[in-house]
């Protein structure tokens, strides 16, 4: 019997960015691979630091459609939101053919929601609020085509681990290695549940110490430094515009209308997909509790998972 196939695509975050082995990365998928299986499964990371939706469907689904893997990881779409080029219907279509493309040859796929840059960030609201009602927006697709494809899906966003300051790396973007390995353990219980996590979970425990306050201070002011002006090029010139908007619905007392807005073109790019509206007049789909790990790893009493390919009930309007 071949050993477990486990491919990661996406972006910084997979890829590792905050967990430095070595002089590289490891991360979250790495630490996950562990223990999924025995003989220890076939692991291949394609994740690229700034890689956008677009880049894993051109790029890393064709290579990870090669490798026929039993598990592929999907976390992306923070990277689009960063972007002047921010197109929800296009994220939506891009992510549809990735997930489909993967539950049409049996492969289980991992999703996840996260938080938006700017609340880690602690940017003010006049910035922070348009980049969150993006990732809102990007969520709400992700969460809603999990349910379609029968995803092993994390809601990350709502985790009260994600708000503990020592989870996450000097960046503030990236998570650190108590942060990595968090993900791993909420992923590996879940797809225990399954029957694929059969071998023991990462410890939540670091192995490594974490970086000194200088080593932090010169990360941020050498890679830390550069990761901001690449992103600024192109991000600035669209949050001032967006931030002008955000001041004066606020002046008139309309910000609401830009909530609205923003459901809207939600609701379209999933209507596009064939799917009915799954967000209400102004507000975003509602998003389930987020799962809580007792100590020994297993999912709560009653909860149950989709089988892989197998659509779920479709989700009813907010």
């Amino acid at each position: 019997m071949r050993p477990l196939r486990y491919v990661a695509l996406g972006d910084s975050l997979t890829e590792g960015v905050g967990d430095p082995v070595g002089n590289g990365w490891r991360g979250w998928a790495a630490l996950l691979a562990g223990g999924l299986s025995e003989p220890s499964a076939e692991f291949t990371n394609l994740a690229v630091s700034g890689a956008q939706t677009r880049d894993v469907l051109e790029k890393q689904l064709p290579a990870a459609l090669e490798l026929r893997p039993d598990v592929a990881s999907v976390l992306v779409g923070v990277n689009d939101t960063l972007r002047s080029t921010f197109d929800i219907e296009k994220i939506a279509q891009r992510l549809d053919k990735v997930y489909e493309s993967f539950t049409r040859q049996g492969t289980a796929v991992l999703t996840a929601c996260l938080p938006d840059p700017g609340t880690m960030l602690g940017l003010p609201g006049i910035l922070g609020n348009p980049l969150a009602r993006r990732q809102r927006a990007v969520n709400t697709v992700v969460h809603t085509l999990s349910e379609r494809y029968g995803a092993v899906h994390l809601h990350a966003v709502d985790d009260a681990w994600i708000m503990d300051r020592a989870m996450w790396s000097a960046d503030r973007l990236h998570p650190g290695e108590r942060g990595h390995r968090q993900i791993a353990l909420r992923f590996h219980a879940m797809l225990r549940h399954r029957g694929i996590g059969t071998e023991a979970a990462p410890s939540p425990e670091p192995e490594f110490a974490p970086p000194t306050k200088s080593a932090s201070v010169l990360w941020l002011a050498t890679a830390g430094t550069a990761w901001v002006i690449r992103r600024c090029n192109d991000l600035l010139p669209q949050l001032v515009r967006l931030a002008a908007v955000e001041i004066r619905h606020r002046a008139r007392g309309t910000s609401d209308r830009l909530d609205l807005r923003a459901a809207h073109s939600v609701s379209r790019a999933l209507a596009a997909l064939g799917m009915p509206e799954s967000v209400g007049s102004g507000e975003y789909r509602r998003a389930p509790q987020p799962i809580v790990l007792p100590q020994h790893l297993t999912l709560p009493e009653g909860f149950t998972m989709p089988v892989p390919g197998q659509r779920s009930p479709e989700p009813e309007a907010a």
